[in-house]
């Protein structure tokens, strides 16, 4: 405790609590799994690189063909089976039970007694980003593809499209919860909109 004496009030200030502040918001920035961030992003920055760089390099369309769809099965497994449970800690698969129905399970790491979690927020942007942007780009280049024509690059592609679009599906739908609790959110926030409107309007007539 430091004590400030002068001629008005004593004032005790804790020397501790921006200590412990800081050292939280340092373990919120901190990379606490940097080989699982890297990897994370190595493998689809990796098939988007190459497929934009191929033809440069070489002239075989199956060499080039190959390598992304290696880069791509790569990221797939180690998104939904590594990196998704050390950095945001989720964890999702389908599987089909004994009467041919598939179902969608999800895991989600639980909170420590202290309240806190495994991750930090730098690896959660890093996740996040990673997973979201990079499937944009190749619905991007999908439709690159088809205007310009490219339809041996189309299957390469769409490949791109569907697992890298299964693996964020499947985190959206662990993140927020099952497709009915996605539309009653939707419901909630519809319906608080109307009802701020609603009010804003009574506030005019009244006024």
């Amino acid at each position: 405790m430091l004590r400030q004496d002068s001629g008005d009030d004593i004032e005790d200030v804790s020397l501790f609590d921006a200590d412990d502040e800081a050292s939280r918001r340092a373990k919120k920035a901190k990379l606490r799994h940097p080989v699982a961030s890297f990897f994370h992003l190595f493998f689809r920055v990796s098939a988007i690189v190459v497929y934009l760089l191929c033809e440069l390099l070489t002239s075989s369309f199956i060499a080039c063909m190959v390598t992304i769809i290696l880069l791509l099965s790569c990221d797939f497994w180690a998104v939904k089976n590594v990196t998704g449970r050390l950095m945001v800690g989720l964890r999702w698969w389908n599987q089909v039970d004994d009467d041919g129905r598939s179902q969608w399970i999800f895991e989600s790491r639980k909170v420590s007694a202290q309240g806190s979690k495994a991750s930090s927020e730098a690896e959660s942007r890093i996740f996040w980003l990673g997973l979201i942007s990079c499937p944009m780009i190749w619905v991007i280049f999908a439709f690159s593809a088809l205007f310009s024509f490219k339809v041996k690059w189309l299957a390469v592609v769409i490949m791109g499209v569907v697992l890298q679009g299964a693996n964020l599906y499947g985190y959206i739908r662990c993140k927020v919860g099952s497709r009915k609790n996605l539309t009653s959110m939707a419901t909630s926030y519809l319906g608080k909109q109307f009802l701020r409107q609603t009010v804003a309007k009574d506030d005019q007539t009244a006024s």
